[in-house]
């Protein structure tokens, strides 16, 4: 060990960080021990870097293998059991089994937890979703589920299909939305196992989809028990076509709208809850910008797909591309996300108004569950008035 990882090492363990071998701990100099909250563990192999990583209270990293954590933030008990870890946040009591392979864009909310061999990037869970092993989930959020004992659930060995035959990924596809996600009042979504979802496509709160599908549409309608047989196609390819223009404009727009929507719910509603402690803040700060960086990331893949799209004789086809470059022409001043947080503070005040007193709760999930319906009715339209008033004016 060298002398200035002895020293970090030294520092930890005098503040109360538990190291059952700190000889096989290494902590890059760039790490600030001041933002190391005491009692955490750090099992062997580990390996920590990045100066703005943080660590909340009673966290553990690497019982089930060796952690590599970069730049990552992480809220109180948090538990990630093996893998590779960069410019993530996990808010509190997020749980991940080992051989993980989490990247940049990833935003886990309270008691999400993943099962082994999982990989996310540019991946957003709303509280209590919860995920089986073998999956990869990237470029996509999830909503929905109330407690959990009653959670959004994605089956192991699922995949989210964001890479297109066009080679692109403006393909980001959204479970449930922010507006009605955030008040942890939804059905939750069923994705089976030894399945996949093809992006961009939307899924309402409540759907069901059965083991080994291949879900390849939208599902607006909710509460719908879906089940897919592969389907046999045996047909010419022609590179470079670009059906269904409009249709994946729109789900792009939606995606981005959604997460602006998110970004001023935890400006003005989860800032308080952040602030209550060291962890706290630099998770919440490094959520929101988590999140105006998702906002950027699906602005540039689907201005790079409408870019690409090709010239058309058929009439319609070309109506819809100029739409699309229209739109993501556009979309970088109506995505603005430091604008969009303070679009329409009348319904943001009567919302709060509504709400009562952060103070009074212990954390953000109380605070949610105690909400009157009415409370509820008035933020899901405040957040809903975001959404269209990104998605709107693009549309047209």
């Amino acid at each position: 060990m060298n002398n200035e990882n002895n020293t970090t090492i030294s520092a930890l363990l005098s503040k109360g960080v538990k190291m059952p071998q700190p000889d096989a701990v290494y902590v890059s100099p760039d790490v600030n021990p001041d933002r190391i909250s005491p009692q955490t563990t750090l099992q062997p192999g580990c390996r920590l870097s990045g100066a703005d990583l943080s660590i909340g209270p009673d966290s553990e990293l690497g019982r089930e293998g060796p952690v590599t954590l970069q730049n990552c933030q992480l809220g109180a008990r948090v538990q990630l059991a093996g893998g590779f870890f960069e410019n993530a946040v996990f808010l509190d009591d997020v749980a991940i089994g080992a051989d993980a392979h989490v990247r940049p864009g990833t935003l886990l909310e309270e008691q999400v937890t993943c099962g082994h061999a999982v990989g996310l990037k540019q991946t957003l869970m709303l509280s209590y979703v919860t995920t089986g092993s073998l999956i990869n989930f990237c470029d996509c959020a999830m909503a929905g589920g109330t407690s959990r004992k009653n959670h959004s659930e994605v089956g192991s060995s699922y995949v989210h299909f964001n890479f297109s035959p066009s080679q692109d990924k403006a393909t980001a596809s959204f479970m449930g939305d922010v507006p009605h996600g955030v008040m942890l009042d939804q059905a939750p979504i069923f994705l089976g196992g030894q399945g996949g979802l093809v992006g961009p496509a939307r899924v309402a709160f409540g759907t069901v989809v059965a083991a080994g599908s291949i879900l390849r549409k939208d599902v607006l309608e909710p509460n719908r028990l879906i089940a897919t047989a592969p389907p046999v196609i045996d047909r010419p390819f022609e590179p470079g076509a670009c059906p269904n223009i409009a249709r994946k404009s729109l789900n792009n727009q939606l995606y981005i709208a959604n997460l602006c929507a998110l970004r001023a719910w935890y400006h003005h509603v989860r800032a308080p809850f952040f602030a209550r402690s060291p962890s706290g803040q630099a998770c919440g700060e490094a959520a929101q910008n988590a999140l105006g960086q998702m906002c950027r990331e699906r602005i540039q893949r689907a201005q790079r797909w409408a870019d690409a799209l090709p010239e058309s004789p058929k009439a319609q086809n070309a109506a819809e591309r100029e739409s699309a470059l229209r739109t993501w022409q556009a979309m970088p001043a109506l995505a603005d996300v430091d604008g969009v947080v303070d679009i329409d503070a009348d319904a943001r005040q009567a919302f709060t108004q509504a709400a009562g007193d952060p103070d009074a709760s212990d954390n953000i999930l109380d605070f949610i569950h105690q909400l009157t319906p009415e409370a509820r009715a008035l933020g899901t339209t405040w957040l809903q008035t975001i959404v269209d008033s990104i998605v709107a004016p693009a549309s047209n």
